[in-house]
């Protein structure tokens, strides 16, 4: 099975500008119901990029940031970590549990195309034994 069968479309994200505020992530998170945001490029040569409440607790909790006065941009994961849509989801999985992650951005040319969860790897798995 190919990452693009399981992943998240492009369509369906929560994406955030770079220069957006910490604070407006945060607010983008809790209407969206999202523990994620995609950070958009800053040019089309760019990395996408992403933040999570990970991130966020990291900067704002363990090192007194402030919410209003940090940009997505200074503490999101950029480069975000991808694949390939036409990897297979086993080892999109793989390097998921080799490298402690949650999430992959699926990109193919600088394009996004969605992302892929634990919990979308895991629901297949649940699928199977039914």
């Amino acid at each position: 099975m190919l990452v693009e069968n399981v992943m998240t479309p492009a369509d369906k994200l929560v994406k955030i500008s770079p220069m957006a505020t910490v604070r407006e992530a945060l607010k983008m998170m809790k209407e969206n119901k999202v523990h994620s945001v995609i950070v958009e490029k800053n040019h089309e040569d760019g990395a996408y990029g992403l933040i999570t409440f990970k991130n966020i607790l990291q900067s704002i909790v363990a090192e007194d940031g402030d919410i209003d006065l940090l940009n997505v941009y200074d503490i999101a994961a950029m480069p975000a970590i991808y694949v390939s849509r036409k990897l297979n989801v086993k080892y999109a999985a793989k390097m998921m549990v080799n490298k402690s992650i949650k999430r992959l951005l699926i990109t193919d040319d600088n394009k996004l195309y969605g992302i892929l969860t634990m919990t979308d790897i895991i629901e297949i798995l649940m699928d199977s034994v039914e």
